[in-house]
């Protein structure tokens, strides 16, 4: 369960989740890019004080997992076990510093999922009818006509051949929701973030909206919760996925109200209309009060475009690249390089430029050179600073300005934004640094303490980067910092100058980013 600890707060509070994860297959980089944003956020919130919860993990339910158990050859539960363990591997391996790891097998969870079917029902929003229509398995939904391409395959899974199935379920009377949910969104500007986003799902709310099938029958699928009012059938397993949001955090118990009023969901722009449409009606059928954010993401395709596959031989498996460049190489590449709203390129040998370019040349060059210097000409001491001088001050300035943005809250939209000012400012640095030339400096006595304040100044001025950077790459960052023997990062943190102390011993100074071929 929830620990204990996290409801005993009142001040400022943030729970950001992550979709939960389907488990027919390995994990891949988009399951790697909306956790490590997640633990991006929540570490830049904890950095400003305030009191986190962030949940990811894995939707256990449905179609698609009971046939990969089938075809492994493996019973469900070794099955699940089996591939929740290897994504909370990867999870851990990344750095996320989850604070719930939602398995929806979980007792309360599927309790608490039945309460919610059971008391929808009991307003006569739920209706039971036989339904002919286009199911696809990928997505694990029936789809409009006007959802499919023009070869009536989905977009999403366009391998994957959609289905022309005939059932009796239960449905989700959805249209009398309709208008409600489309002026919250009017109401409450910040519900849907990018705008792009918010705009298509306006779009999908233009039209009266078809009910929601929210059961499948157990002579076709078993693997889900089954439903309260007809045990011949089971949840749907988007019903059921959706609400992990709620039972995360005990609903429906008492003292998951202050949580709920400031979540923020990251999702991927394929599952809009899921948390868009179906998760808002779902709340305002059982009574509920709606999450406060939708932040949207959009894809990740490999070099020139295109989609990654395993056939072309361009899908990019984060555990390799963990295992090649090491966590942070990954985690910088993800929080530096996607856009906003439009699908954005990776590759091994993307991730490995940015690396040796960015962490490597521009950040982990400057501090090996400095530091080594430092020790090296100072008796392994940083050095007090002299009068400082316009240029220490204009890079200082620069320094202050680049990083500040780490000081403040942090939305998924702005996070490359910010890693550009930090490798712009890196920039600055280096040419400060060479322009200094603390070399030529410490060779005459009367330019010994301009020698002095440069090399301050400079690891002063990494100090502050790499305090910014513990948000985005931990384990370097903190590596960095105690080569500084810096002071404990400071909470609420802002960028301050001045914080390591003139005549201190420095640490072991070591690569921090070995360049990777």
């Amino acid at each position: 369960m929830f620990p204990p600890k996290h409801f005993e707060s009142v001040w400022m509070k943030s729970y950001i989740t992550t979709p939960i994860y389907y488990v027919n297959g390995s994990p891949h980089i988009g399951h790697a890019f909306t956790s490590v944003m997640a633990d991006i956020l929540k570490r830049n919130r904890q950095a400003l004080g305030y009191d986190m919860m962030l949940s990811t993990g894995v939707d256990e339910h449905g179609q698609k997992n009971q046939e990969a158990a089938e075809k492994e050859g493996m019973s469900v539960e070794d099955y699940l076990n089996m591939r929740c363990a290897e994504f909370r591997d990867v999870f851990d391996r990344l750095d996320v510093a989850y604070d719930y790891f939602v398995r929806t097998s979980r007792e309360g969870h599927k309790t608490a999922v039945a309460g919610m079917e059971q008391s929808i029902f009991d307003k006569d929003l739920i209706v039971k009818k036989n339904y002919t229509g286009t199911y696809c398995k990928g997505c694990e939904e029936f789809k409009k006509e006007s959802d499919l391409t023009e070869e009536g395959q989905c977009p999403l899974h366009p391998t994957m051949k959609v289905e022309q199935t005939e059932e009796t379920n239960y449905f989700l009377k959805m249209e009398p929701f309709r208008e409600r949910l489309l002026q919250h969104i009017a109401e409450n500007p910040d519900f849907v973030q990018p705008e792009a986003f918010k705009n298509e799902l306006k779009q999908m709310l233009s039209e009266p909206l078809e009910d929601l099938c929210i059961s499948r029958p157990k002579a076709r699928v078993t693997l889900g919760i089954e439903l309260p009012f007809d045990t011949d059938f089971v949840t749907y397993v988007w019903f059921d996925a959706l609400a992990n949001y709620l039972t995360n955090i005990n609903w429906p118990d008492a003292g998951y109200e202050s949580w709920w009023a400031e979540c923020e969901h990251l999702i991927g722009k394929d599952i809009l209309k899921p948390h868009g449409v179906y998760w808002p009606i779902m709340l305002m059928a059982a009574g509920l009060p709606l999450p406060k954010k939708l932040s949207v993401h959009s894809h990740w395709v490999g070099a020139g475009g295109v989609k990654m596959s395993k056939s072309i031989g361009n899908v990019v498996d984060p555990i390799e690249v963990i295992e090649k460049l090491g966590v942070d190489a990954l985690r910088w590449y993800l929080a530096r390089h996607m856009r906003a709203d439009s699908d954005s390129q990776i590759s091994v040998d993307f991730i490995t430029q940015s690396y040796n370019t960015e962490l490597g040349n521009k950040i982990g060059n400057l501090l090996s050179r400095a530091a080594k210097f430092s020790k090296a000409r100072f008796d392994g001491k940083l050095p007090a600073p002299g009068p400082l001088s316009a240029e220490d001050e204009a890079i200082r300035k620069s320094v202050l300005e680049a990083t500040k943005g780490m000081g403040e809250w942090v939305n998924l939209a702005e996070i490359p934004a910010r890693m550009q000012s930090i490798i712009t400012v890196a920039d600055e640095m280096n040419n400060y640094f060479a322009e200094q030339a603390p070399w030529d400096l410490i060779k005459n006595e009367e330019t010994r303490e301009r020698c002095q304040t440069v090399i301050y100044v400079t690891l002063d001025c990494l100090r502050v980067v790499m305090e910014a950077l513990t948000q985005v790459i931990p384990a370097s960052a903190g590596k960095a910092l105690a080569m500084l023997n810096a002071p404990a990062v400071a909470c609420p943190w802002k960028p301050e100058l001045d914080r390591l102390e003139g005549n201190s011993d420095l640490g072991e100074i070591e690569t921090l980013y070995p360049r990777v071929q």
